[in-house]
């Protein structure tokens, strides 16, 4: 029986994708595009998973696109590359989405992880952006994404040079939250995704939305945005409620500063 190409675990409202072709270092192969898009739409209606982490089989995140699959096929390398379904449905996903950064993340591999909310890497992690070295242009926002994380000259380092970025300096320049030895990987990210859990579920999706809408605007047009956001969302909010939680947040507050 053949091994699926992608390994969906549904735990305590986290769900875990898989990326599974490690002789192919997960290379997005059509099937695999395929697969993570159908599960990101799936997990879209799922109101039992709030948070998804994803991460990859073996000693690579993901490769990139199937280069060889694209070359004996056939397959018209426009819509190939141009084709954002699989982008689209992680973009449409409410929750916060980990990537569990556990080794190579190249070119096809560094944009399906820039579609993740939050970064943690190995430190086995090792990223790099060749388009330029094998002759495409980035299709699934790369090229915008980049600057605006580490600056625009350093993402120009890395995308016209080809060069490889160390998981260590991947953290210095702030493209992942941080980098844990290989087995703190899906530990540390699970404990992250409890401590998203325990918020309150329609402003972890509302507070995600107004980030993604405001990082791609102006500073100004962002502010107006979410005030905007707040006053609709303040509609919704009962002064008791908010006692309530306010408790709880000071409590946590104190565990956490003791501990």
């Amino acid at each position: 029986m053949t091994d699926p190409v992608l390994i969906v675990e549904k735990s305590d409202e986290v769900a875990t994708l898989t990326l599974n072709r490690p002789r192919a270092m997960n290379a997005l192969s059509r099937e695999l595009r395929e697969a993570i898009a159908k599960a990101f739409a799936e997990l879209a209606g799922d109101r039992e998973t709030r948070v998804v982490i994803v991460t990859g089989a073996g000693r690579a995140f993901c490769a990139g696109l199937d280069l060889k699959e694209l070359s004996s096929s056939g397959t018209d390398a426009t819509a190939t590359f141009g084709g954002n379904d699989m982008i689209q449905a992680i973009a449409d996903f409410e929750g916060p989405i980990i990537g569990a950064v556990n080794g190579f993340a190249i070119t096809g591999g560094f944009e399906l992880a820039l579609a993740c909310d939050v970064l943690v890497a190995s430190s086995e992690a090792r990223f790099a952006d060749t388009h330029a070295r094998v002759g495409i242009l980035p299709g699934w926002g790369l090229s915008q994404k980049l600057p605006r994380l580490i600056g625009i000259h350093r993402a120009k380092e890395l995308s016209l040079t080809g060069n490889y970025l160390s998981a260590e300096q991947a953290e210095a320049w702030g493209l992942v939250n941080r980098v844990v030895p290989p087995a703190n990987l899906l530990p540390t990210c699970r404990a992250l995704a409890s401590d998203m859990l325990s918020c309150v579920p329609e402003a972890l999706r509302g507070y995600k939305r107004v980030i993604d809408a405001g990082f791609a605007t102006t500073f100004s047009e962002g502010l107006a945005l979410e005030g905007r956001a707040s006053r609709d969302h303040a509609k919704s909010v009962t002064p008791d409620a908010l006692a309530q939680r306010r408790g709880s947040v000071q409590e946590r507050g104190r565990s956490q500063t003791r501990s």
